[in-house]
Order: C-alpha cells, then structure tokens, then sequence
C-alpha cells in the first residue's frame, strides 16, 4: 500500500500479483495516469505531455520549493478528475432545503447551534479546490519531515556526493509527491459526497456542502427515497459543521496531532542492512550469489517508516472516533421518527466507511499516516449512554475544552467519563462560587494597597 511518499507499507490483502499486473498493463499508472475511465495510450501520453509542459514554470515558482509542490498536485488532481457535472439549479436547491429540514431537526438533538455559514452544492472539482488549503496544512509537515527522515537514512558519504545538487533534488522530490498527492486527491473528490466527509475537517469553516452528482451515484444501490437519502446526507455534514464551527480548537487539534507525528518520523533501514550482510555477496562464487538474488527477491525489502511520536495517532484515532460517533448518535436521535429508513441508511454508512469511506483511509491516501480504524461504533455508544444518563445539554458541555472530552479508555469502557457528566454541582453554582473568590482576593488586594506605607514607593 503506497502511502503517498514513494514508499510502499506491506500489502497484508494478499493482491500484491493484482496491483503488479495493473502496473504491468499501464506504465504510466505509478504517474497517476490512467486508471479507471481513461482512454488508450494516446490520451496517457497527452496527460504525460500537459503535465510536462507544466514543468519548467512549476519548478521555477518560488512558491513550489518546498517538500510538495501543490501546483503540480492540483494539476494532476484535474487532469484525472477530467470534465465533472456541475449541479444544477434543482440540485441547489434541494441541498439546500435538505440542509435546512435538517438543520430544525437537529436543534432537538443537540444543544450545539447550527454552523450559521453557507449551504453549498459542489462538483468533485469544487470540493478538490475548497479543501485544499486545510490538505496542505496536513501534508506539508508529514512530507517536510519524510525528507529529512530519508537524508538521516542515507549514509554520510552519499549525503556529501549530492550536496551540489540538494536544491535540484528537493525539487524534484516536491514534485514526485505532488504528482502522487494529486492522484490521491482525485480519488477522493470522485468519492466525497460531502465537504468535511471521511470526517475530517478539511472544508471551509462553517460552509455545509453536499455533493449531489456523487450523492446520486452511490444512492442507486439504496432501496431508499432519494430525498431521505439527502436529507440524511445533510444532517450528518451540518452536525460535523456544528462542531467543527462552535469547537474552536477541534480543526487545530487534528492538525497538531499530525504535526506531532511528522515530527518524530523516522526511517528504519536496519532489517534490510542485516539481509543484506547475511548474503554473503562478496565470496565470489557465481552459485552463491544467484542463490543470494533469489533469497534476495522472496525479502520484504521496504524501508519502515515510523514515527517516534506514536501516541499523537491514538489521539487523532480517539478525537475522530469522537467526532463520528457523536455525529452518528445526534443525527439518530433527529431524524428516527421523521424518516423511517434511517436505520438503513445508518447500515449503508457504516459499509461505505468499512469499505474505504473513512478518515483512516483518507490520511493514509493522501496525508500517509498509518492510523488504525477509530472505534466510532463504541463512541456511538458512549455519548448514547450519556444522553441517556444526562441529557443533550450536558453531554455536549464535553466539547467545551479538550480536557473534558473522554479519553481512548473511556470509548473501551465508557462508566467512569459518565460518572463525571452525572456530577451534581451544576455549572452556574461553580460560576458564582468562582465569580465570589475573585471577588473576595480583589478585595484582599485592596484591604493590601490600603495599608501599604507610602514611603515603601519612595
């Protein structure tokens, strides 16, 4: 599995021969060309030759020096998402009444209030050029600090040979992981079907977006209306946008996570160090280094690519959980007795995100963080069994500080986080009580001042 970098993790689904073979029948396809949809070779080489003449102003932007070169990855990006349909005046129109139906029922379930930004109906390319500002953000420091990772890696004599031509390297660096970013981005515009889907955060601040055309597409193998689909559609987007706008350090706080992880990023090459010293390649005999070739050839030679800083991902698989699992529960609640497929619709999304349709998936695509699958089934059911246990309003006072918010244990075992929830001082009381102690030292401090002898200023 590529994770975005040049380098390749273990494939542990057993279709290393399938992706060999898809190699083997486009060449351009480790480029990003090609692929599903594409023409013949005629139309692989005018996408090589656009790209090329591309390449000369890209590498002289000053813009484009640094480990990616985003320029590069939204042409790509472009180039393979091709001509995308525009919504349409209908289509406008219905997300933006779905939003709103969704919006009213949602103020039942939750006490968090509605994003108050714009509702919008995007193509595949509008949501590749609204979500790339917060996609630079992620990628930018997990591929700054991959660089440096690959030149610690490197022995000090090659490091001292290439010294006259880092600039020229780095540059092309930048671009080989533009290329691959924007191949990565287009796959994702093709299936997003809202702005902050896969449950990230990557969407204009306060903007609920919904993508019809891709709406339409995966709502054909639903024995559901296409208007509750929708509408369901809608109230999960504009629940994550009530967060994402009134949780003002939530975005921040997916985005140092992976800053945290890129810092500490380091290349292991010791495993293959060690298989290469026991093939003994220098005794000489013909018989013995074609059976070291063939030893070689049945290795797992890929570099391992770690991060120092491993706790940051448990964090980011915890908040995302969090977030999903919260989403899930509030649009439950708000829209079960109104539309009677949510049920379905709730299996339908959960299979989308088993199969692909998730926020792990999207960081190893595109940002090449390994996370594991966050728990959003057992976050459901910690905040459902809050709600249970204290109600909407309280339980959405835990998206008031990030120390507030349950930890990965509390997700596994959720009594002690709502033990907290059921405390019975209420909010206002700690207030006043606090409100009196500041008033009670202001009054210590100036009972001081009073008696202060002047001639101690002199």
């Amino acid at each position: 599995m590529s994770n975005g970098f040049g380098f390749s993790f273990p494939n542990n689904n057993g279709d290393d021969d399938d992706d060999n073979n898809r190699r083997g029948d486009n060449p351009f396809g480790a480029f990003g060309f090609g692929g599903p949809g594409a023409g013949g070779l005629g139309d692989m080489l005018n996408q090589f030759g656009q790209m090329l003449s591309g390449m000369g102003s890209s590498m002289n932007n000053p813009e484009n020096s640094g480990p990616v070169n985003f320029e590069m990855a939204q042409r790509i990006a472009r180039q393979q998402l091709g001509t995308t349909a525009k919504p349409s005046d209908a289509d406008v129109r219905a997300v933006e009444e779905a939003v709103r139906l969704a919006e009213l029922w949602l103020d039942d379930a939750t006490a968090l209030p509605t994003a108050g930004g714009r509702v919008a109906a995007w193509s595949s390319e509008d949501w590749l050029e609204n979500t790339m500002p917060i996609w630079q953000r992620l990628v930018t420091p997990v591929a700054e600090h991959m660089n440096e990772a690959q030149l610690e890696s490197m022995p000090e004599e090659a490091r001292e040979m290439m010294g006259p031509m880092a600039n020229m390297m780095r540059q092309m660096s930048g671009m080989n992981t533009g290329m691959q970013l924007g191949g990565s981005l287009a796959e994702l515009a093709k299936s997003a079907i809202t702005g902050a889907d896969f449950g990230l955060p990557v969407s204009p601040a306060g903007v609920t977006a919904l993508l019809p055309k891709n709406i339409e597409a995966i709502s054909r193998d639903l024995t559901v209306p296409a208007q509750e689909i929708l509408v369901y559609i809608a109230a999960r987007e504009a629940a994550r946008q009530r967060l994402f706008t009134h949780v003002p350090w939530l975005v921040e706080r997916v985005v140092s996570a992976v800053e945290e992880y890129a810092v500490g990023l380091v290349i292991d090459t010791s495993h293959i160090e060690e298989a290469t010293r026991e093939l003994n390649l220098e005794s000489g005999d013909p018989q013995a280094i074609q059976d070291a070739m063939a030893k070689l050839q049945g290795m797992d030679l890929t570099p391992r690519i770690t991060s120092r800083n491993a706790s940051a991902t448990t964090r980011l698989e915890t908040l995302l959980a969090l977030v999903e699992g919260w989403v899930d529960v509030v649009v439950t609640e708000a829209l079960t007795e109104r539309i009677p497929s949510v049920a379905t619709m709730n299996s339908a999304w959960a299979r989308r995100i088993a199969s692909g349709g998730s926020a792990e998936h999207a960081l190893s695509k595109v940002v090449g963080i390994e996370i594991g699958a966050p728990q959003i089934a057992k976050a459901a059911e910690l905040w459902r069994r809050s709600t249970i246990a204290v109600g909407s309003t309280k339980r959405d006072t835990a998206w008031d500080h990030p120390d507030f918010l349950p930890t990965a244990e509390n997700i596994e075992n959720p009594a002690e986080f709502i033990d907290t929830l059921l405390d019975d001082a209420p909010a206002d009381d700690f207030e006043a009580e606090f409100a009196k102690l500041e008033e009670m030292l202001r009054g210590e401090g100036g009972a001081e001042e009073k008696d202060k002898d002047p001639e101690d200023d002199e």
